[in-house]
C-alpha cells in the first residue's frame, strides 16, 4: 500500500530542499503530482503509487538509506565536530535525510561503518541485549598467545570498571608484531585496545571488518562508500 505522507515531507525527504524551502517550491507551481501542479504543501500522498515532478524531474521516494562506509583513519564517528571531518561529510549524497553513524569507531580505527537514518534499526544493531557480534583485524605489539585466547573466553577485566563479555579471538601471526582477529559482542569505549593493554600488550593497527550479518567489502578504499543492497539491508533487519 505505501505509506501517506504530506507533500512537503516527502520532497524535504527527497532532498529537494528544507521544509521551508520545500513550501515555496510548492506554492510557486514547481511541483506536479500525477500530472497535476499542485499548491498545497500539506497536501497528502502515498509514496508508492504516486509520480512526483519537481521543475519537471522525477522523483524516487526512499525514506531510508544505508550505506556501508570504509571509514579512514582520522575521521570521527560524528554528525557534527568544530575540529575534524566527520564521516558524514564524507557521503556525498543523502543531504538532508539526518544521516548518522550506527555505532562509532575511534578516530584512528578504520573499516566497516553503518551510516543511515533508520533509527529503529540502529537501535536495534546497537542493543546490549543483542550481543550483535563485531570482527576486527589488529596489529598488535607483543606476542599473542593461546593464554590470551583463552582469557578472552572468560572475558578481560578492564581497570576495575567491567569484565568484558566472552569474546573470541584469532591469531593469524603471532611475533613481535601479532596480527589476530577479535569478535566482540559489545561496543565499549576503546574496548579492543583497553582489552590487549589489560594482557600487557598494545594495539597499533585496528580495522573493523564486519558487523552482525553485514561485512566490509573490500573493494572499497578508506574513505569510499556504497549504498547496501536490498539483500543487505534484509540481513541486517531479519537477524542484526
Amino acid at each position: 500500500m505505501g505509506d501517506t505522507v504530506r507533500l512537503d515531507k516527502y520532497l524535504t525527504a527527497m532532498s529537494v530542499g528544507t521544509r521551508s524551502e520545500v513550501k515555496t517550491y510548492i506554492r510557486k507551481g514547481r511541483v506536479q503530482v500525477d500530472g497535476q501542479v499542485v499548491k498545497e504543501p500539506d497536501i497528502k500522498i502515498n509514496t508508492t503509487n504516486v509520480q512526483v515532478l519537481f521543475d519537471n524531474k522525477l522523483l524516487q521516494y526512499e525514506e531510508f538509506v544505508y550505506y556501508m562506509l570504509n571509514k579512514p583513519a582520522g575521521v570521527v564517528s560524528a554528525t557534527t565536530d568544530n575540529q575534524s571531518t566527520t564521516v558524514v561529510e564524507l557521503i556525498k549524497e543523502g543531504k538532508n535525510k539526518d544521516i548518522f553513524p550506527v555505532g562509532r569507531l575511534d578516530k584512528d580505527t578504520e573499516g566497516l561503518l553503518l551510516i543511515t537514518n533508520d533509527g529503529d534499526l540502529s537501535h536495534q544493531l546497537l542493543s546490549p541485549r543483542k550481543h550483535i557480534g563485531k570482527v576486527y583485524y589488529a596489529k598488535v605489539k607483543g606476542c599473542v598467545t593461546q593464554e590470551d585466547i583463552l582469557a578472552f573466553e572468560k572475558g578481560i577485566r578492564i581497570n576495575d570498571e567491567f569484565t568484558t563479555l566472552p569474546a573470541k579471538l584469532n591469531i593469524i601471526k603471532s611475533d613481535e608484531i601479532s596480527e589476530i582477529e577479535v569478535t566482540i559482542f559489545e561496543g565499549k569505549f576503546h574496548q579492543v585496545k583497553r582489552m590487549f593493554m589489560a594482557v600487557g600488550k598494545e594495539v597499533i593497527y585496528l580495522k573493523r571488518l564486519s558487523m552482525g550479518n553485514l561485512r566490509l567489502d573490500e573493494t572499497l578504499l578508506p574513505g569510499e562508500y556504497r549504498r547496501l543492497t536490498q539483500g543487505e539491508i534484509n540481513s541486517l533487519k531479519n537477524k542484526g
